[in-house]
């Protein structure tokens, strides 16, 4: 029994691990949801920002102003260009956890199977036992049957 009472325990343990690997990946597709959130925001904000110059540029605008403009929108695309490496980096992040994930799960699974074969063989091998008993019994209530009858007929053997 102790055999099988390891083989539980190891199913719990591999229950608790498959259920925090899901919980580091939810964690993780949520990190990715909210550095997409903020790439597009920074990407929506630099569209607003060309659009909103495009229609000031057509009124006169100093030289020092459209510097100042073009190197603003310079630093807004390295911001955002970093931020699409940090969206590359927690989307891969992501993906080992979900990787993660489907190992224990894989490992759950051949444990919870490898108990099933273990219980399976157990029942087959405890019926194999009633089995021969009730052999012996019979042969041997045969066997007593067959000597009383002998014993009342004055017949030997």
């Amino acid at each position: 029994m102790s055999a099988l009472k390891s083989l539980a325990l190891a199913i719990e343990v591999a229950e608790r691990a498959r259920d925090q690997a899901d919980q580091a990946w939810q964690q993780a597709r949520r990190g990715v949801q909210f550095a997409r959130g903020q790439l597009e925001q920074l990407e929506s904000y630099a569209a607003d920002t060309e659009a909103r110059w495009a229609t000031a540029a057509a009124v006169t605008v100093s030289a020092e102003l459209m510097q100042h403009h073009q190197h603003f929108m310079q630093r807004l695309r390295h911001a955002a260009g970093l931020q699409s490496g940090v969206v590359s980096d927690l989307e891969r992040q992501a993906e080992a956890a979900r990787l993660q994930r489907v190992q224990q799960e894989v490992r759950l699974k051949a444990l919870q199977q490898l108990l099933e074969k273990k219980l399976a063989a157990r029942a087959q091998l405890e019926a194999r036992r009633e089995q021969k008993q009730m052999d012996e019994l019979a042969v041997l209530a045969y066997t007593r049957g067959g000597a009383s009858a002998r014993r009342m007929t004055g017949e030997t053997l």
